[in-house]
């Protein structure tokens, strides 16, 4: 409003116009892994500023997140408060990766998704819940077009770690020739390469998708993504960047975005129980709020996961994405039939199809029982809280690190793609778990290999690193904590500067 316009109506002694109460929008690719942490960060952001947080995602998932449930005016709202709307990514009845193509759906999501989501934002705007702030998840880059046309500032949520972003951005910008030196590696996974502040890392440690993408790889769009995420960084004065991470595990990645000119602001760990816990809600007892993409089975697990002793258990799950396959679930099967422990087993519906005998390994039905249990979903987070629970056998995503950590709960890294191979880096670095070896042939993980390192990661020195790395990851999330304090000075800061 003009300042001339605002005295003018103090003199008549009307008072100006109030500004708009906080609205927090966190958008999210609706892939599992994506969603999780955005609800997440939603929950910490209500916690820690008091304003309106919605969560916006494909209108497939959000209908398996509430199932038959009818969406009023506003959209969904959780039992946490935090308020859900959709939009469209054009594929409204759910991506099918089997019968439809990676690259046209990202198009899709593009074109359909700016479209539909700034219908999200004049609607909200139209009912007097106008958006002040909006924060996007990696893949989604054009959510910052859609905002900005809007003079509503816009800001990055990265969910894999700093080191990751970090890695990305001196490739992409050909930093010091690292581009040049990773294709001159040659594949070679013990190469070493230097990225401008990081520790060594070799060429296993790094990204897959800048390393090797085959051709027919479904996933090969994911390059070009980041690509575009890293040039639209580029084109901000002063890009402020969210980081699912905190300063204690990550302070030279963080270092070298910020000599880059990227302003990172650790947020995490952003793990939903922590913020129960610091409200007295409960913690993972509560079981997180699901509304997960996936149906859990019942609470059964939890029940035999009580009768075990302390410690004891073996979890085991390669999360929401990867496939095992026969020979990779008959070598797990085999190594936790000869290793003697107990174990929970997620194995989803869709890798339970390669499933068999095969040669070393019985069907899951002979020895699933009172030494172990398959699942094909379940709540992670009140798993690894559970007592019984010793050692986490994982694929090494993000959420799955974190959570460990936050519960300290030693792992057994078995990296597949994407950002794995630098979490399990980022694992073996702190002490916190082991990076098993897998087969030059198939990538497969084999039996004599996991039961070494179930040993290895259920080792006193081991255990004792978990828990010191459970204390520091908690003391950041905490109410009070610097991930709190770093959230709040990040929201007031740019929704002062959107009133600019």
């Amino acid at each position: 409003m003009p300042a001339m316009v605002v005295e003018e109506d103090l003199i008549r002694g009307a008072a100006p116009e109030p500004e708009p109460e906080p609205h927090l929008l966190v958008v999210t690719f609706p892939a599992q892994g994506h969603i999780n942490p955005a609800r997440h960060l939603a929950r910490r952001l209500l916690r820690a500023t008091g304003a309106r947080v919605t969560v916006s995602t494909a209108v497939s998932a959000l209908r398996k997140m509430f199932p038959g449930e009818q969406a009023g005016a506003e959209g969904h709202r959780d039992a946490a408060g935090v308020w859900y709307v959709p939009y469209s990514d054009g594929y409204d009845d759910g991506f099918d990766r089997d019968a439809h193509d990676a690259t046209h759906y990202m198009e899709q999501i593009k074109l359909v998704g700016a479209a539909t989501l700034g219908a999200v934002l004049d609607r909200l705007h139209g009912v007097g819940r106008p958006v002040t702030l909006v924060v996007y998840t990696l893949l989604l880059s054009w959510v910052a077009d859609v905002a900005r046309a809007r003079s509503v500032p816009a800001a990055l949520y990265w969910i894999q770690p700093a080191t990751v972003l970090a890695v990305y951005l001196h490739f992409f910008r050909a930093t010091d020739g690292v581009d040049r030196a990773i294709a001159a590696a040659g594949g070679d996974p013990w190469a070493s390469v230097r990225f401008p502040g990081l520790p060594p890392l070799r060429v296993r440690d790094l990204p897959s998708f800048i390393v090797s993408t085959p051709e027919n790889d479904p996933y090969a769009f994911v390059a070009d993504a980041f690509r575009e995420l890293v040039e639209t960084l580029g084109r901000e004065d002063k890009p402020s960047v969210l980081a699912n991470t905190f300063d204690a595990v990550e302070p030279e990645a963080a270092a070298s975005l910020r000599e880059a000119g990227v302003d990172v602001v650790p947020v995490g760990p952003v793990v939903s129980f922590l913020d129960d816990a610091a409200a007295g809600a409960g913690g993972a007892k509560n079981g997180g709020n699901n509304n997960d993409l996936f149906k859990q089975d019942g609470e059964g697990y939890l029940d035999w996961l009580d009768a075990q002793a302390p410690g004891s258990v073996v979890y085991i799950s390669f999360g929401s994405l990867s496939v095992m396959s026969k020979r990779q679930i008959e070598e797990v099967a085999r190594g936790m039939a000869e290793s003697g422990r107990p174990f929970l087993w997620v194995l989803r519906e869709d890798n339970r199809s390669s499933e068999g005998a095969g040669a070393g390994a019985a069907p899951l039905a002979d020895w699933e029982g009172e030494r172990g249990m398959v699942v094909g979903w379940c709540d992670q987070v009140r798993v690894l809280s559970h007592p019984a629970v010793g050692c986490f056998v994982t694929h090494c995503g993000w959420n799955s690190t974190l959570e460990s950590m936050a519960c300290g709960v030693p792992v057994v890294c078995v990296p597949q793609w994407t950002d794995q191979g630098t979490n399990a880096w980022l694992v073996e670095r702190i002490g916190t778990g082991v990076r098993a070896a897998v087969s030059d042939k198939d990538g497969v993980l084999e039996a004599d290999e996991l039961r070494r390192c179930l040993d290895f990661a259920t080792s006193e020195m081991v255990r004792a690193k978990a828990a010191v790395w459970r204390e520091k990851a908690r003391a950041a999330a905490s109410e009070g904590g610097s991930s709190e304090m770093n959230l709040r000075a990040f929201v007031a800061k740019q929704i002062a500067g959107g009133k600019n």
